[in-house]
């Protein structure tokens, strides 16, 4: 624990939002890092609660109580490898997740919790500064080569306990660059891509091989690799968007999130992204159907790129401010978050679903028609409530409904489990012996934490399979 009685003493301090009206003139981070002593702080919050419920509220187990100690008493170094110890990547974490671990801390049941999720970057990021990351390449290679396929969280986990347990490995990534999801879906001001440069660039010197535009089951046959090597794992995520079957979604203007997403990070990283091609929300009246993170995403680029107006509609109805009492502590809350993008402009429209949308002659998106529902599960139309908002560009945030439907799996002949997901056994491996999976693919759409988890679990059982044959 931190200091005796840090939590009585100190209040709940969280990184500040740089000024909207400085940050939507770029792509930089929003959050300004908290100071030493206010680290130093914030970690004598942390309670001697004799049960952590934070440990089982983080997928990853995380020993948030050591390094919090640590960090009160200024043991950078001991709290680097203590965070390391069940976290590969604690820098997307620190800067992406949710904190779950935040909403069940014991300490939030009455007061405000420890700001763990602060701390942690804070650990990551005074680790790199000081030079205590470094490349740890295995004394001894087993001989084994594993494929890796897909280069996101999940992936990327995998990839360096199976490389550190002595295994060789290779990534395969069909797109440009390596990353995933954290290359391509989150953008620069949440992840900067720097932050993943430099970690990959550790696990390159570990011994890890990296092979960009190299999609398997298209350019690269699934069953060489596995003739070549001992195990794969299949880490490709969840890519297959929800789409919206109404009236008029054929009309041009309408395009998924991740395929906007994925353009402006394009630009970022100095790409040039065709003009044949291009989703710009520059100027126009742009209308976000969905209200999760990749929505408040999709909001914060369209004010960066000078939206003239922006809403961001969400079937569910409006949630309470404060927690919910059917989702008590320990659980996951469910509340209103206001996010940095929600903070920058546009509005948000609660219990409205999307009756069709109607253009202009040429086949633009013109308006876009909606009326408010009931609650769920039945979403039940209100008589009289139908409205129609003006549009030039709609992005569809509804999620993603499993793994792409790509010639890999059908190769595979891989056997699915009734959400659509790849099906694996408690080992993590699917019906083709010697073929597993992890990750988004695996269990559906989710949580950088939660594909980082699955990652290093996966990389457990192949280490085991590896084990057992000759």
């Amino acid at each position: 624990m931190g200091k005796v009685t840090g939590f009585m003493e100190y209040t709940r301090e969280t990184p500040e939002r740089r000024p909207v009206s400085e940050r939507i003139q770029d792509f930089f981070p929003v959050y300004i890092p908290l100071s030493g002593e206010s680290l130093r702080k914030q970690g004598a919050r942390c309670m001697d609660c004799g049960v952590p419920f934070c440990h089982t509220g983080c997928p990853l187990n995380n020993l948030i109580p050591d390094w919090n100690d640590l960090v009160y008493r200024d043991r950078w170094h001991d709290a680097i490898r203590a965070l390391h110890s069940t976290n590969n990547f604690p820098e997307f974490t620190g800067l992406v997740c949710p904190a779950p671990c935040e909403a069940s801390c014991v300490l939030g049941i009455n007061e405000p919790p420890v700001s763990i999720k602060a701390i942690e970057h804070a650990i990551v990021e005074r680790a790199f500064h000081e030079g205590w990351i470094v490349p740890e390449v295995p004394e001894i290679r087993t001989g084994r080569r594993v494929a890796v396929i897909g280069s996101g969280p999940s992936g990327l986990a995998a990839a360096q306990q199976l490389n550190r347990a002595g295994h060789n490995v290779v990534v395969f990534e069909k797109a440009d660059r390596i990353g995933g999801i954290l290359r391509y879906g989150i953008p620069d001001f949440k992840l900067e891509k720097g932050v993943l440069d430099r970690r990959l660039d550790q696990l390159m010197k570990e011994g890890i091989e990296f092979q960009p535009r190299s999609h398997v089951g298209v350019d690269l046959s699934i069953e060489v690799l596995r003739r070549k090597f001992d195990a794969v794992l299949l880490a490709g995520g969840a890519e297959h968007p929800r789409d919206l079957n109404v009236p008029g979604r054929e009309l041009k203007g309408i395009h998924f999130a991740m395929e906007f997403l994925t353009q402006q990070n394009r630009r970022c990283a100095g790409d040039r992204v065709g003009s044949k091609n291009e989703i710009l929300a520059t100027g126009k009246r742009v209308i976000i159907i969905g209200g999760g993170d990749t929505g408040a995403d999709c909001l914060g680029t369209a004010h960066r790129q000078r939206a003239l107006s922006v809403h961001q509609l969400e079937i569910m109805p409006m949630p309470p401010e404060e927690r919910a009492p059917h989702t008590p502590w320990p659980q996951w809350p469910l509340m209103l978050r206001v996010e940095s993008s929600h903070e920058e402009g546009g509005l948000r429209e609660w219990s409205t679903a999307t009756l069709r949308f109607s253009g202009y002659e040429k086949g633009n998106v013109a308006r876009l028609h909606t009326t408010r529902v009931g609650p769920p599960p039945s979403f039940e139309p209100i008589p009289e409530s139908e409205t129609e908002l003006e549009a030039d560009l709609v992005l569809l945030a509804l999620g993603f409904a499993g793994p792409s439907k790509n010639p890999l799996l059908n190769q595979l002949g891989i056997s699915m489990d009734s959400r659509g997901n790849v099906a694996t056994d408690a080992n993590y491996m699917t019906s083709v012996p010697g073929v597993f999976a992890a990750g988004d693919m695996r269990r559906g759409q989710s949580l950088v934490v939660w594909a980082i988890s699955e990652g290093r679990q996966a990389a457990h059982c192949i280490n085991q399979y590896l084990r057992t044959i000759r």
